[in-house]
Parts: C-alpha cells; sequence; structure tokens
C-alpha cells in the first residue's frame, strides 16, 4: 500500500491571540511541526498543542525560525553561522523540554518560512542549521524542500532528510514555489488541492503555474493550518487519498 506524510504548522497562537485550530487539524494529519517561540507560541500554548499531538497520536517536530516574532518568521534575516547555530539549539531545546511534560518526543526538525526558503538555496545559512541539528541530536530528522540543494546537502552531512511538498502552494516549472507576493501563490480549492496531491502520489508531480508537468519527488505533505479552510481542505486531501489506497502515515512514528 502506497502511504504519505501528512504534517501541518501547528502550536503558533501567542496568548489570546489565535493562529489556526490545533484541535481541529490533529485527528486530520500524521506529523505536526510546533512552533518554538522564535517566529510564533507562547509556552502554554506550545505545552497544549505537544499534549493533544501525545493524545492524537501524532509525532512531533520542531518548528524553528528567525527570530521573529513581528514578521511571523516570513523575513529574511542575514544572521551570522555562529548565532543561527545557537538559535536553532535553543529552539530545539526548549521544545524537548515542553514535549518532554507533555509525554512526546521530539523527532525531526522542519525550519519555517523565511529560514526554509533561505536554506533551500543557501549553503552556508544551511550548514548552520544542519550544525545545530547534529549539535543536539543528530537521529533527527530534517524536513526539507522537496528537489532543493539543501536534500543532497543535508543527507551530505550525516543528516536523514525527508523531501516535502506543499499542498496549498503553487509551484513554477523549475519546482520552486510561487511567491506569497504574487497572485495565485495560495490555492484554496479543497477538492482541486486535493487532486494535485492524488497526482503528485500517483504520477510524481503536480501542474505548475507555466503550465508544465513537474516532477516533485516527496515522502510529506504539508497542510496549512492557518489559512481559511484549512481544516476543510486538510480533511478533503486525506479522504481523496484514503478513498484511493493511500494511507496516512507519519515517516517517523509518534513516541
Amino acid at each position: 500500500m502506497k502511504c504519505i506524510d501528512l504534517n501541518s504548522d501547528l502550536g503558533e497562537s501567542f496568548g489570546q491571540w489565535r493562529m489556526g485550530d490545533d484541535a481541529a487539524i490533529l485527528p486530520v494529519v500524521s506529523s505536526a511541526n510546533v512552533a518554538c517561540g522564535f517566529h510564533a507560541g507562547s509556552p502554554a500554548g506550545i505545552l497544549e498543542t505537544l499534549s493533544a499531538a501525545r493524545s492524537n497520536g501524532v509525532a512531533v517536530g520542531a518548528h524553528v525560525a528567525y527570530p521573529d516574532l513581528v514578521g511571523f518568521g516570513r523575513r529574511a534575516m542575514d544572521i551570522a553561522s555562529d548565532e543561527l547555530t545557537a538559535d536553532v539549539i535553543y529552539q530545539i531545546g526548549a521544545l524537548q523540554g515542553l514535549a518532554r511534560a507533555a509525554g512526546c518526543v521530539v523527532s525531526y526538525v522542519k525550519p519555517h518560512g523565511a529560514l526554509y526558503n533561505t536554506i533551500a538555496h543557501d549553503r552556508r545559512q544551511a550548514l548552520a542549521v544542519i550544525a545545530a541539528i547534529k549539535a543536539v541530536e543528530p537521529s533527527l530528522i530534517l524536513v526539507a524542500l522537496a528537489g532543493s540543494p539543501l536534500v543532497s546537502l543535508a543527507r551530505e552531512q550525516g543528516l536523514k532528510v525527508v523531501a516535502e511538498a506543499f499542498a496549498d502552494r503553487a509551484y513554477h516549472a523549475d519546482g520552486t514555489l510561487v511567491s506569497r507576493r504574487e497572485a495565485g501563490a495560495v490555492l484554496h480549492d479543497p477538492e482541486q488541492v486535493a487532486q494535485r496531491m492524488l497526482k503528485l502520489i500517483n504520477e510524481g508531480g503536480v501542474e505548475s503555474v507555466e503550465g508544465e508537468f513537474t516532477r516533485i519527488e516527496a515522502d510529506s505533505i504539508c497542510v496549512h493550518g492557518d489559512s481559511p479552510g484549512a481544516i476543510e481542505m486538510a480533511r478533503q486531501i486525506r479522504a481523496t487519498l484514503e478513498h484511493n489506497g493511500i494511507a496516512i502515515r507519519s515517516f517517523r512514528a509518534a513516541r
């Protein structure tokens, strides 16, 4: 049976300010990328999300980011390598402590926003993040943009890597994501998105904004939990895949 991981960015609420609906999406996904406080997330909220992930049998990963609460981690930063390494170590360690209290284990790392996009192609910053992961726990899996140079670089450095595709994002013909600043970058039709992901799994790619079939080899699909209609979209993706004999299973079993 074919299988695929569904992951979502969670734990991003901050005090009374709410982002997404973690309780609703956790029964749908198989992996939770939990904020670590740098781009979003308060300690109490993060702990609540981790406890809910454990209850739902969902694997947990550290959603590390630039120190950018105001910009939600979506602003690029030219941070020195040693500082970036320390930042990532700090975030993983904080989430590991909260996860231990919640009775679950952090098993992977997925960078967020601008950091995710930057290290996909920026070798210096990528090596800084890789160094942080290896310093904390070399067995942690890195989730990276499918087709990016980061995938092979991290593997060369000894990390296990899971390539990721985005369910609700448009792609260019070269496999890069369409910038959120451009119209049509984010997809909103649940049925359209579900069919795209079915095609991705069965045919190995999706149609780009240029109208070309673009190959994407991925073992995990991100379903964003903070966009309008996100829960309906996630449920539609899961229902469509399972209806077509594709199991939803984390690349790292929850412990």
